[in-house]
């Protein structure tokens, strides 16, 4: 987690399957996240509409039986209600937008 600055290393930790740093913001978390080589993330779904930038390494993203890599400055989206997967090869590092519905 050292590859983010040390202000976002001060933020509060989120509390989920993985590493990361939350930002609260009005209808969305703002996630600074980081996954260690061999990481894999079973499919699931998220009631938040979820964006995403890649600052370090790669994810690689299943959805829609689809499989996806993403590599620095990538972004991605992963709609909500969405099933969908991860996995990472290498050291990755990314910062995650969850959109909540404003309804």
């Amino acid at each position: 987690m050292s590859h983010f600055p040390e202000q976002l290393r001060a933020l509060p930790k989120f509390d989920g399957p993985f590493d990361a740093f939350r930002l609260a913001a009005e209808n969305c978390n703002v996630l600074f996240a980081s996954y260690p080589p061999g990481t894999d993330i079973s499919p699931h779904t998220h009631e938040t509409d979820n964006v995403g930038v890649i600052t370090q390494g790669e994810l690689i993203l299943i959805m829609d039986g689809q499989e996806t890599r993403y590599g620095v400055g990538d972004w991605y989206h992963v709609p909500a209600q969405v099933v969908h997967a991860a996995r990472f090869e290498q050291v990755t590092s990314e910062i995650e937008f969850w959109f909540r519905s404003s309804d």
